[in-house]
């Protein structure tokens, strides 16, 4: 369970959530489409996991000082060697489902697995890992955020809808919130291993305040999906009810240096991200 990071998976459920509820508004929604989405969508998210937790624990990320929950590696839980086999494992199985939607789908799924696949192991893996370089931000923003919920949108439906793509940057700034706190727990640990991420260029007051526009900006979109017609406007207060959560967390992580209560902001912004995502689609879809 520590592997597989339990917790983050909703990362890679609320975009298919939100995808496949404006398909719905379109009138196009297939329950086996739907279901192999989600089985890849977390398969993937699984083996960028595993592969982060393994490379972490070679390039020196994690160690026995580490504040976040244990990395099987490091912790000596399982063998690198297996935890390596066992994200490729995972991105072959997700790969196998694959096949199946580029059937469904054409050239651009094909090419929207092989990318995310290639992401989930160019994040920490290659000769330039993109969390190393202060990439690893921009690299979620924009897989867990459009290419998500757009690419699922268009498995349903065969077409690119504007409201997709105005769903879907919520999406992407809360889940890029979650890897941002992380990053802000893991600033000291990640300084010494020479691992840049963006919090780390940042520092501390500079990562809080992205965190905070992460956390703030999500509550423009419902706005502007309404005067695009992809949400009506009486409904479009209901994603406002995740917003005091929102101010909760900012507080939290305003006034925490490290240790636990960071790992409980972690574990917030994941269910701020999944709960935003769960009432955008309902939204949409009333």
């Amino acid at each position: 369970m520590h592997g597989i990071r339990v917790p983050t998976l909703p990362a890679a459920l609320t975009p298919v959530i939100v995808g496949s509820a404006v398909a719905a508004r379109h009138h196009s929604l297939h329950p086996l489409i739907l279901a192999a989405t989600l089985a890849a969508a977390v398969l993937i998210q699984v083996g960028t996991n595993l592969a982060n937790d393994y490379y972490d624990f070679a390039k020196g990320a994690d160690t026995a000082q580490r504040i976040g929950p244990p990395r099987i590696a490091a912790s000596g839980a399982a063998r690198p060697s297996t935890v390596l086999l066992a994200a490729l494992a995972t991105f072959a199985a997700a790969a196998a489902i694959g096949a199946y939607l580029m059937v469904v789908g054409g050239l651009p799924i094909l090419l929207i697995g092989l990318a995310s696949i290639a992401a989930g192991l160019a994040y920490t893996a290659g000769p330039v890992p993109l969390g190393y370089r202060g990439l690893g931000e921009i690299t979620c923003f924009v897989f867990f955020g459009p290419v998500a919920v757009m690419g699922t949108d268009y498995l349903q439906t065969g077409h690119a809808h504007l409201d997709a793509l105005l769903a879907s940057l919520p999406v992407a700034l809360l889940v890029t919130a979650i890897l941002v706190v992380n990053n802000i727990r893991d600033i000291d640990t990640d300084r010494r291993a020479g691992k840049r991420t963006l919090a780390v260029r940042l520092g501390r007051r500079g990562a809080r305040v992205l965190y905070d526009v992460l956390l703030l900006g999500p509550y423009v979109f419902p706005f502007c999906l309404a005067l695009t017609g992809g949400i009506r406007w009486w409904i479009v207060w209901l994603p406002l009810l995740t917003l005091p959560l929102s101010v909760r967390l900012i507080s939290v992580v305003a006034r925490t240096e490290e240790g636990p209560p960071l790992n409980a902001a972690l574990r917030g912004t994941a269910r701020l991200h999944l709960a935003f995502g769960i009432i955008l689609a309902a939204a949409i879809l009333i």
